[in-house]
């Protein structure tokens, strides 16, 4: 985490290195990338792998994506001394041997702009931002929660550039061996605690059996944690069932891959549920967070880029898709930041408080430790530009301990969330409606939204979101997202999203 004004000399600095070398690569690939022949073309069909010969030793890169779905090294293609490969959809145009491996100022979606690539390793850079008119008003101005406490609520009016996320990655020695690297920041937190975060993971993908990881990551404890953002229907924010039930991100290590065609599997190990904004001083030693996701795909063997939300892509046979998440962590009230913080969103009742805040139970009641045990099964279908996709979720929360918390019951709590969506002009203009319900033991609150995404360009580097949100007593909440804790009522927000 970093303090204000290195935040701000870090990201200025990064600000100046970006402008530079995307000018730079703005003139050298309309000298190089888009004028070159390609020595290969290389094309797989979504679920297969396909190889291609090629003499590699000098080196390979991508000129061009020819197709629909996203081309990642290590991921959907890569080299060995003797061929090219690609899978999963990913169709492209190759050089080879350019220049001793060495090569400027090629873009590719998913992976940004290319701006160093030799036999040794190379760097891509991506920015991810957007800018976002809010509007709360419609919201009741108090809530009043299950233990009759009344909160005065904040609502908001205001437009803000609400994220800027720039990653560095690529791979080193080996394409294997692949390194993610980036600044990330929200501006309407500025002036808290992690307003500028520095971060990233290393992983080496042995083959599609087996990678392993370590670094900062998403625990896979839902579907949405699965490594599919920002390719989401809405722009950067959860249905309420899922942002109430969810792991978030720690740092750990991981395994992932193919169990068998068609069926995944990853498993990572963690500190807690959510370290952003905990130092190490506050994490407990026992390493004892857990989560797990396997993924089935019986049909096509894929469901789009980074298996996304919707059908951008226009799948002409059914693509179908079956996961189950399940999450263990032993959790301690100095491992959750900000506990006594109303909009923090961690273990929550389902009205709203804070399971570690004092008193929250009762007078001299004070929860320290307790167990957070979750699982989560998930559904999806894809065919001519519909989608329809649904996760259920089970919550358990128990094995209390702290002053006076002999006689606390377990806690249990259920849900779900259920998007359908269609591509009214294909690759141009996407509608959605959506909604999930949380049943707790202090409430259950609901959400409901019906939205719309125009993508300008035909693809997911540019979109513009627009979405009507009604709320029901919602349990979450913060400043970087739509909704607010206890929030009931309406909400109108329109954001325009840039990802390359």
């Amino acid at each position: 985490m970093a303090s204000s004004v290195p935040g701000q000399r870090l990201c200025a600095a990064v600000a100046v290195f970006m402008f530079a070398s995307t000018t730079r690569v703005s003139v050298l690939e309309a000298q190089d990338s888009t004028s070159r022949a390609p020595d290969v073309v290389c094309a797989s069909r979504p679920g297969e792998r396909q190889t291609c010969a090629a003499n590699t030793g000098a080196g390979v890169t991508l000129l061009r994506t020819v197709g629909s779905a996203v081309c990642e090294l290590g991921i959907s293609w890569g080299y060995d001394q003797k061929n090219i490969w690609v899978s999963d959809g990913c169709s492209a145009e190759f050089a080879v041997g350019q220049g001793g491996g060495k090569s400027w100022g090629t873009y590719n979606p998913g992976t940004g702009f290319k701006v160093a690539n030799t036999d040794k390793g190379d760097l891509n850079i991506t920015i991810y931002g957007y800018v976002r008119y809010l509007n709360q008003l419609g919201l009741d101005s108090t809530y009043t929660d299950a233990f009759g406490n009344t909160r005065t609520l904040d609502r908001r009016q205001d437009i803000q550039l609400q994220k800027v996320n720039i990653q560095f990655l690529g791979w080193l020695m080996s394409p294997k061996f692949r390194y993610l690297l980036y600044v990330w920041t929200s501006n309407v937190s500025m002036g808290l605690g992690a307003q500028v975060v520095v971060g990233g993971n290393f992983q080496y993908n042995a083959n599609k059996h087996v990678a392993v990881g370590a670094g900062i990551a998403a625990l896979p404890g839902v579907r949405a944690t699965e490594g599919n953002f920002p390719y989401w229907l809405t722009v950067d924010n959860r249905l309420i069932a899922d942002e109430f039930f969810r792991p978030s991100y720690t740092t750990g290590i991981w395994a992932k891959g193919k169990v068998v065609d068609r069926l995944s599997y990853h498993v990572m190990l963690g500190n807690n549920l959510s370290q952003l904004g905990v130092d190490a001083g506050q994490l407990d030693n026992g390493l004892n967070t857990v989560s797990t996701a396997i993924v089935w795909l019986p049909t096509t063997g894929e469901f789009g880029p980074r298996g996304n939300f919707g059908d951008f892509e226009h799948h002409d046979t059914l693509a179908t898709r079956l996961g189950a998440h399940y999450t263990y962590s032993q959790e301690n009230y100095q491992g959750q930041p900000d506990n006594d913080d109303f909009e923090n969103v961690q273990i929550r009742l389902s009205n709203g408080g804070i399971i570690f805040t004092p008193g929250l139970f009762g007078t001299d009641i004070w929860v320290q430790d307790a167990v957070y045990q979750m699982s989560s099964l998930d559904f999806g279908l894809k065919y001519h530009g519909f989608a329809l996709e649904g996760e259920h979720y089970w919550r358990w929360v128990d094995n209390f301990r702290g002053p006076n918390t002999a006689g606390l019951e377990s806690l249990f709590d259920t849900g779900f969330q259920l998007q359908a969506s269609a591509m009214v002009i294909p690759a141009v203009l996407q509608g959605y409606v959506s909604g999930s319900r949380v049943y707790g033991e202090y409430g259950d609150p609901s959400d409901f939204r019906i939205g719309a995404n125009w993508y300008p360009w035909s693809n997911h580097v540019v979109r513009w979101n627009a979405e009507y949100l009604h709320l029901n007593r919602s349990p979450v909440g913060g400043l970087s997202l739509p909704y607010v804790v206890g929030g009931n009522g309406s909400v109108f927000y329109t954001s325009f999203e840039v990802n390359f």
